[in-house]
């Protein structure tokens, strides 16, 4: 059994010029929230600095992880990340605002072995059409795929991702940051439609390869499915990067589109 880890960080909202308006006062007030959101992908970032300090790059090579968020952060928020091992030999993240609240979680496991990837067909059918429309349910076609698009990391954009969460890990100056990498699939959905206002509610993020700075990466994304609970209208995407053809990174990314007003 290892120990627990405990590590502590202030949220900022670094996105309130961000198009997603969820991180604006005014649009989140709007949604019965008290202030504008911190980005789950911060949140994210922010978990998953003392996994990267206790297992440095063999999570961020080898590791499956089921992340989930319970209740936003805002700016100012005093962040408790905690980290200990689970009776299955698996790993649980979780972080608490300053009232106890808990935010967000992260069951990690690190296996010898990683379990097949989805299926290349899921990007067969022909692509959707490149005009940017408003997010809607009558514009997400489930099994349509995006257009394959393209990004390099590079040094000076991944120490902004890591400065924007206040992490001064040093695996940072050569290896892809974490935050950046979950940061590329809200991207994926912001190029391809209008989305005035979501929310990020949970990822699934499989590392199959190290990400370095200087990588040239192929972004492909597939919406699986849509539904509806509660009034609220969720998305679950599929994207995968690739470096030369060779699998870096799943991610099968939730949100919802449509908040309930």
């Amino acid at each position: 059994m290892v120990g627990m880890s405990i590590y502590e960080v202030e949220a900022r909202n670094f996105s309130e010029a961000h198009d997603n308006k969820i991180h604006s006062d005014e649009i989140a007030r709007k949604y019965g929230f008290k202030g504008a959101l911190v980005p789950g992908v911060a949140v994210f970032g922010h978990l998953s600095h003392p996994l990267v300090e206790r297992f440095g790059e063999t999570w961020l090579t080898r590791s499956l992880n089921q992340t989930r968020f319970f209740k936003p952060a805002y700016h100012g928020d005093r962040i408790t990340v905690t980290l200990e091992e689970n009776d299955d030999g698996g790993y649980l993240t979780q972080g608490h605002d300053q009232n106890g609240s808990l935010l967000a979680e992260i069951r990690s496991t690190l296996p010898e072995v990683l379990p097949d990837p989805e299926d290349t067909s899921v990007f067969d059918a022909p692509t959707r059409a490149t005009d940017r429309v408003e997010m809607g349910w009558d514009t997400i076609t489930e099994g349509e795929p995006f257009p394959e698009w393209h990004f390099q990391v590079v040094t000076d954009k991944n120490r902004i991702y890591a400065e924007q969460i206040s992490d001064e890990l040093p695996v940072y100056r050569h290896v892809a940051h974490p935050h950046w990498l979950l940061s590329v699939a809200n991207q994926t959905l912001t190029r391809e439609y209008l989305m005035p206002a979501w929310i990020h509610a949970g990822s699934e993020i499989r590392f199959r390869e190290l990400v370095r700075v200087g990588d040239s990466l192929a972004v492909n994304a597939v919406p699986l499915e849509k539904w509806e609970k509660k009034g609220h209208q969720f998305l679950r995407l599929y994207v995968t990067y690739t470096r030369l053809e060779v699998l870096t990174t799943e991610i099968f990314h939730t949100a919802i589109f449509r908040i309930a007003e």
